[in-house]
């Protein structure tokens, strides 16, 4: 393992002291590896608080900031954190309007996220949880509570954190956010695996020669298939994509192509190309869209392709102002 690393034991640590070094005017940093808005204390507003490992950076605690996450709870690579930091976490942003917890279906996150919530009922405190299911590789549309988190957090921080910053009540962002997540899919794509910075060890493998669709943000295995050019993949994928959601001719989506850490942009470029002449084919429309890397698998090479549906509404959230280390509009 090559990596411009210290000591293995401190990663998690010496990351979010550079993310704050390097983003003191956005971020502060709290005991229990909080990640905080900067701007928290004059939130007059529901705010939004998510959870998860390091290890897939900008993700998760590189949107912290006015428009999306106010409070990011960071845990050791590719574990989950305790449940204490989370209703910490929770108290720090109640500002009195109330807290959405967001949390991507992976069994460490959901069972931090479920005794956070149990504890912040206890203590009285408004809490609502959404939870990010959107890869249709593991699981049917069905069974989406079987479905693993993927990229559509990002996207989904973003609608949530425009809803709360527009006035939404609590009920009424939680809404706009299972909305969302209910019609957004993900699938994933990788070409070459990657290692844990911790151990050394692999955490993805594919065979040379070969494409893994379906894989995993912690190199979950996927289906091998042949490489394939840029436009065959995207046909592959969207084809999948779009059976799960029923998207019809005439819909509007969101697309991201989101790298997953060795893929260059000029890849990624092509692959959205690909995408969207694809779409024009089948009379979609698309409306929104974001290239580059907003959730990475370490030095994975591959990408995830988000698609969503769109209403007018949801689009004015997208559009909205945000300001955060890894996006701003």
């Amino acid at each position: 393992m090559q990596k411009f690393i210290n000591n293995p034991d401190t990663l998690t640590e010496e990351m979010l002291q550079g993310l704050l070094l390097a983003h003191s005017e956005l971020i502060t940093l709290e005991a229990g590896n909080l990640v905080v808005n900067k701007k928290l204390a004059e939130a007059d507003r529901v705010t939004i608080v998510t959870l998860g490992g390091s290890g897939n950076e900008p993700a998760l605690c590189g949107f912290v900031g006015e428009g999306m996450v106010d409070v990011a709870v960071v845990g050791d690579v590719f574990a989950a954190p305790g449940p204490q930091a989370c209703i910490e976490a929770i108290k720090l942003a109640d500002k009195g309007k109330g807290v959405l917890l967001v949390v991507l279906n992976h069994a460490g996150d959901m069972l931090a996220g479920n005794l956070a919530m149990k504890q912040a009922e206890k203590l009285g405190l408004k809490v609502a949880k959404v939870v990010v299911q959107e890869d249709i590789a593991n699981a049917t549309r069905e069974e989406a509570h079987n479905r693993r988190g993927m990229v559509g957090c990002v996207p989904l921080y973003k609608i949530a954190g425009a809803a709360a910053h527009a006035g939404k009540s609590l009920e009424e962002v939680t809404a706009i956010a299972q909305s969302f997540v209910d019609n957004m899919a993900t699938l994933a794509v990788g070409v070459s695996g990657a290692t844990n910075p911790v151990t050394g060890m692999d955490i993805a493998q594919v065979a040379a020669g070969n494409m893994e669709v379906g894989v995993g943000l912690h190199g979950e295995a996927g289906n091998a298939k042949a490489m394939k050019t840029a436009d065959e993949t995207v046909a592959l994928m969207l084809d999948a994509l779009l059976e799960d959601l029923n998207v019809q001719a005439e819909e509007k989506l969101l697309v991201i192509v989101n790298g997953s850490g060795a893929t260059s942009l000029m890849e990624q470029l092509i692959i959205f190309r690909s995408c969207y002449a694809y779409l024009v084919q089948k009379d979609i429309v698309v409306v929104a869209s974001h290239v580059g890397e907003l959730m990475t698998v370490q030095e994975m090479a591959g990408f995830q392709l988000c698609v969503a549906r769109m209403d007018e509404e949801l689009l004015a959230y997208w559009n909205a102002p945000c300001f955060t280390p890894y996006l701003k509009k």
